[in-house]
């Protein structure tokens, strides 16, 4: 980890949670509050019904609340979508864009996240963008190139005064419990700073690039300790007050 970079750990409800899960936010406030100083930025993303319950359940404490996704216009006929307003409205700071199960499930392409990631900076949230490879392309010696796509693809290209965040999760280590070696995810990320810095210079340097796929507790303090990952994104085990806060603690 780039320790001159503040570390973002952002938890991932996917479509879990109802208002049962808001105990589980509340005790992870909780468990911040009683080990003091909170050294890591933290997100959660709970589904889009709970995110104002959630902001109010956060006020006053470490945690910001974060969207899955938005959609690339403000407002108009798009039944069943939210727009980055709507979000900001509700009491959200950051918004996923472009993850996997968005690309695959709903045939979002790089375009798409990028129209959407556009709307984000300009509804004034921070889009947390989404980029890996299936085990296919890694295994045929393609994972470099796909995810150099993808960021070349989904980035617009002025991010202005907000801050760039990128998540890097290999698509086959997503809910799997399988995990890159710590010398897949240097590499990686090392690809990805350096396509950063190309293409954005001191912002691009400046970028917090976080590791998604099965990060645990048991494995968060090899993955956090590794060059060039600034964070986390935390899927499953973001949904418990304690394993959440063990992965916090790790950073």
């Amino acid at each position: 980890m780039n320790m001159a970079t503040r570390p973002l750990i952002a938890g991932n409800w996917k479509m879990n949670g109802t208002g049962a899960g808001i105990e589980e936010l509340a005790r992870l406030k909780t468990l911040l509050e009683e080990a003091g100083t909170v050294e890591s930025d933290i997100v959660v993303c709970p589904p889009a019904t709970l995110i104002h319950r959630a902001a109010q359940t956060v006020e006053g404490g470490p945690i910001r609340i974060g969207g899955q996704d938005c959609h690339s216009s403000v407002n108009g006929a798009h039944t069943g979508d939210i727009s980055a307003a709507m979000l900001l409205d509700a009491g959200a700071s950051h918004v996923i864009l472009g993850h996997s199960e968005r690309r695959a499930d709903h045939g979002e392409t790089d375009s798409i996240v990028r129209s959407k990631c556009e709307a984000a900076l300009s509804g004034g949230l921070i889009p947390i963008v989404c980029v890996g490879e299936t085990e296919t392309e890694r295994g045929e010696g393609n994972a470099n190139q796909v995810v150099a796509e993808q960021l070349r693809g989904s980035l617009p290209e002025h991010f202005g005064n907000t801050p760039i965040v990128v998540a890097y999760e290999p698509i086959w280590a997503i809910g799997t419990g399988k995990t890159a070696t710590p010398a897949d995810i240097e590499e990686m990320h090392g690809h990805i700073r350096e396509l950063l810095i190309e293409r954005f210079g001191r912002s691009g340097e400046a970028a917090r690039l976080l590791y998604g796929g099965s990060v645990k507790s048991d494995n968060a303090g090899t993955i956090l300790s590794t060059p060039n990952v600034n964070g986390a994104l935390v899927g499953g085990a973001s949904l418990k007050a304690n394993d959440f806060f063990s992965i916090i603690v790790a950073a």
